[in-house]
């Protein structure tokens, strides 16, 4: 019976894995290349997905502002492209930080901002539980939002607009199936990251901390530790998807901090299942490919979106992937 569960999930995850990656393929040959946009988008969203899950779903945490992150990561990007074209210092002193469109620079650096916020925000929101830490994410991401429509020299609200997509190598990155294939690729190792992370002594104490965290301080864990790193790495994996948004749709705005965000990603874990790795990578393909095929007939597709969350909700109380595994577990 071990062996039929183990093959059923790893089925469906393969098929899925294929499927991802004929996809450019198949749109090619159908001369449909606006499936690889929208596929990447949903890459895309899958990353900062997964990256919530692993504070949500494994530990507990409630974030209601991981669009900060996300959209800082997205921000990083399009200022040092902007200060790239312009030949221009982003900052003087105490280090000399040139503007670049080069990802093994861009990248890591909006990787690792993404990280410091996280580490800043975490650091205080984590002192609080419930629902104080639900609205002090939510106001740190709104301060964030905020702020960065006051800096008018990159657009304010209007945005920034990215010349070019980044550069890196021989790579030609402004090719669509190159870019899909990178954020397939990344996406790939971010979950083999997560999935190493959560099966660890590391990943047993936060998921310890989720049942009972005064239990797991009495073992002595340093369980306010174990959290906040767990919330800066979740921070740093939405940074990445952020500055792959900003790549993909060669613009930046402050909109991608927005609650809205927020809500869209945390919907995208709940309907795919919360604590179940690879649920948020289906949740992230069903609400964007649900968004995108009812917004053809009707621009009030969210009137569809909400009671199909209750049927979720309902009946599917891990989301569509996770209750699907469940439900063939039980019946082994």
């Amino acid at each position: 019976m071990v062996r039929l569960k183990l093959t059923l999930k790893t089925c469906v995850l393969l098929t899925g894995l294929v499927f991802l990656l004929v996809l450019p393929l198949i749109a090619s040959a159908l001369e449909e290349q606006f499936y690889i946009g929208m596929f990447s988008r949903i890459l895309i969203y899958a990353l900062a997905a997964v990256s919530l899950d692993l504070i949500l779903g494994y530990g507990g945490m409630v974030s209601f502002g991981h669009a900060a992150f996300f959209g800082t990561g997205a921000y990083v990007v399009g200022i040092l492209a902007f200060h790239g074209v312009e030949n221009s210092a982003l900052l003087h002193w105490p280090l000399t930080l040139l503007g670049t469109e080069n990802v093994l620079l861009s990248w890591p650096v909006a990787v690792l901002v993404s990280a410091v916020l996280a580490a800043v925000i975490g650091a205080i929101s984590l002192r609080t539980s419930g629902v104080y830490f639900i609205m002090i994410t939510l106001a740190f991401a709104q301060m964030m939002y905020f702020f960065f429509i006051s800096l008018e020299k990159y657009g304010g609200d209007d945005g920034l607009s990215l010349l070019q997509r980044n550069s890196v190598g021989g790579i030609d990155l402004g090719d669509d199936t190159n870019f899909y294939y990178l954020c397939l690729a990344l996406l790939i190792g971010f979950l083999f990251l997560c999935h190493r992370l959560v099966n660890s002594r590391f990943g047993m104490v936060i998921q310890g901390c989720k049942e009972n965290e005064r239990r797991m301080g009495a073992l002595g864990f340093p369980t306010y530790r174990y959290k906040l790193l767990c919330f800066v790495i979740a921070g740093a994996g939405a940074g990445l998807s952020g500055a792959l948004m900003a790549n993909l749709a060669e613009f930046v705005s402050p909109s991608l901090m927005h609650w809205r965000i927020s809500g869209e990603i945390l919907v995208m874990v709940i309907l795919g299942g919360m604590g179940t790795l690879f649920g948020p990578v289906f949740g992230a393909a069903g609400l964007l490919l649900l968004e995108e095929f009812l917004s053809i007939y009707t621009e009030h597709w969210m009137l569809f979106l909400g009671p199909a969350m209750i049927l979720v909700v309902l009946f599917a109380r891990r989301g569509l992937y996770g209750s699907f595994v469940e439900k063939r577990e039980k019946n082994g």
